[in-house]
């Protein structure tokens, strides 16, 4: 039975009085950067985070708040309709398994399509990148809440 999984947090209700406009995520160009190997039943295609790295070293999402996956020949065709066990995932990427496929639905034979993605990624400005706070406590044992240091340009 084919099977899809997609993966996407739940958006804030962030009023515009309190949201920076320039924050908003900004969607990528389709990206394709692995593509199955029919003659491979253990391959399959991983247009994963990681994978886009190791191919394009400068590509920079500091955070994925949206995915759109589709079939690089089918476009047009929503992924839960090719037939296919698909996992897009806003947190990874997309991933194929060759092995996790069976004769039928678009292609007659069972192995992954060839897919890309688009994120919707932050912009990488220290506005919009969460900073991290370390909480230690002193010998008195009162706690103590070190910020780390801000820009101020």
């Amino acid at each position: 039975v084919p099977r899809l999984i997609v993966s996407v947090p739940s958006v804030s209700n962030c009023s515009p009085c309190c949201c920076l406009a320039a924050c908003d995520c900004v969607w990528t160009d389709w990206i394709d950067v692995s593509y199955p190997d029919s003659s491979d039943r253990n391959g399959g295609d991983y247009e994963t985070f990681d994978n886009i790295k190791k191919h394009n070293s400068s590509w920079d999402c500091v955070r994925a708040e949206n995915i759109s996956c589709r079939a690089s020949k089918f476009p047009d065709i929503p992924i839960a309709d090719l037939g296919q066990n698909v996992e897009c995932n806003v947190n990874i990427g997309l991933t194929c398994n060759n092995s996790d496929q069976q004769i039928g639905g678009i292609i007659p034979m069972p192995v992954c399509l060839n897919y890309e993605i688009s994120v919707c990624c932050t912009p990488n400005i220290p506005e919009c990148v969460p900073t991290t706070t370390q909480s230690t406590t002193t010998p008195t044992g009162i706690p103590t809440t070190t910020m780390p240091p801000t820009s101020t340009t």
